[in-house]
């Protein structure tokens, strides 16, 4: 019975298409905007959301991060005086490593933009110079090649591990491994590949377009002394140890090297993963809002269509309803049989919507390599939307259709 009206239902939906093309169409058409707009809001949200957790993780969550400027605003500090801050210093890191009873590991990192020269081909890029046990604080991926030896970090040895897209835009179809390339006039040696990060949702490519080199190498294009140095230093706490406890014991020994006085404010920052969080939730609250305002308007006006579709497919069937009736339909299978037609119009939409959604990620995975998809969930909630929206729209036509007159609907002339 119930495959019989949906068969039927089916039919009648697919005849009032082909019949009336143009008008179905742009029916349709606001359901298909309103679940572009919904679902091309969480498609994006939930690519920022893996990129924002793969840039946490590789952060680490029980890392806290020691620099001149905070990650997050701090209202009772301004710029200027944070300006006067010295940045983190070799003294900073070598006090951490002698006197923290709480840290597994501590790296110190300077970044500094330089050239860098391949034979013909030249590119400037960030260099990130950092001490050896860089590896132990950040999740890092060598693809080919290998790291840092430890006497090579102690010795300064000119060798560097190269990001993919580095790589890429520097040696071409060129294997990198074993090359020497010039890195702000230094002869250096490739030794590594970092494997393909990827950007996620922070718009930061991680490793991808980064040269990483020894810190005692950097020393000699990098002047260690500059007040505007950019450098940081990374602290793994050990296991068992709240990032709370790490941070209070951190401070503590910095303001002892620094000399900073009791009731005097810190010259220095500590910065930790949960604070990129913590500040993008409320932009990511208001864009999601946005998405729904603006999907849902669209659907509105969608399910107004989906509902003159059906009072239109009423009006051209009645006689037809009457028919049915007088051979003994019930009025439950009229109104379910306009209701099901109303969902399969309302759904049609909802996947055009989908397909158009799906096309979108695979132009910007190709051309911008965004590693963006649209999830089962995402499908899911777009057909749930669109089936609803279908059955709100066509429940009053249906039950208009359901409670004719058969001897007036029979004789009715459209």
């Amino acid at each position: 019975m119930w495959l019989k009206m949906f068969r039927e239902s089916f039919l009648f939906a697919y005849s009032s298409v082909a019949a009336n093309k143009l008008r179905t169409f742009l029916s349709l058409f606001g359901i298909t905007i309103g679940i572009i707009s919904i679902i091309s809001v969480f498609t994006v949200f939930d690519w920022m959301e893996n990129g924002i957790r793969n840039n946490i993780e590789s952060l680490g969550n029980n890392t806290i991060y020691v620099e001149k400027w905070p990650w997050t605003p701090d209202p009772n500090i301004k710029w200027w005086d944070i300006m006067k801050w010295p940045p983190p210093s070799t003294e900073d890191y070598e006090a951490l490593i002698r006197k923290s009873q709480t840290t597994a590991a501590v790296s110190y990192t300077v970044f500094s933009g330089e050239t860098i020269k391949f034979r013909g081909n030249s590119v400037s890029s960030s260099v990130t110079a950092a001490t050896h046990d860089f590896e132990d604080v950040r999740t890092l991926e060598i693809e080919k090649g290998r790291y840092f030896t430890q006497s090579e970090s102690a010795s300064g040895k000119p060798v560097a591990i190269i990001g993919a897209e580095l790589a890429d835009k520097l040696f071409d179809n060129i294997e990198p491994l074993g090359k020497e390339i010039t890195v702000a006039g230094y002869k250096t040696q490739v030794i590594g590949v970092f494997r393909k990060e990827g950007k996620g949702g922070l718009s930061d490519s991680g490793m991808d377009e980064t040269l990483l080199v020894p810190i005692n190498f950097s020393r000699q294009f990098i002047n260690f002394r500059n007040p505007f140095l950019n450098s940081d230093i990374m602290i793994r706490g050990k296991d068992g140890v709240s990032v709370q406890e790490l941070s209070d014991e951190v401070v503590m020994i910095l303001r002892a090297v620094r000399r900073i006085g009791p009731g005097k404010e810190n010259n220095f920052s500590i910065n930790q993963a949960s604070q990129i969080t913590s500040t993008l939730e409320p932009v990511f609250r208001g864009i999601n809002i946005a998405g729904w305002i603006i999907g849902g308007f669209s659907i509105l006006v969608g399910g107004f269509g989906i509902a003159n579709i059906m009072f239109v497919s009423v009006r051209e069937r009645t006689s037809i309803i009457g028919i049915q009736m007088a051979l003994g339909a019930k009025r439950r299978w009229i109104l379910m049989q306009f209701l099901t037609e109303s969902v399969l119009l309302s759904i049609t939409g909802g996947i055009l919507g989908l397909i158009i959604v799906f096309l979108g990620t695979l132009f910007v995975n190709y051309f911008f390599a965004l590693d963006m998809f649209l999830t089962a969930g995402n499908i899911i909630l777009a057909i749930a939307i669109s089936g609803t929206i279908g059955i709100i729209a066509g429940f009053a036509p249906a039950s208009a259709a359901s409670r004719m007159n058969p001897v007036e609907a029979i004789g009715y002339t459209f």
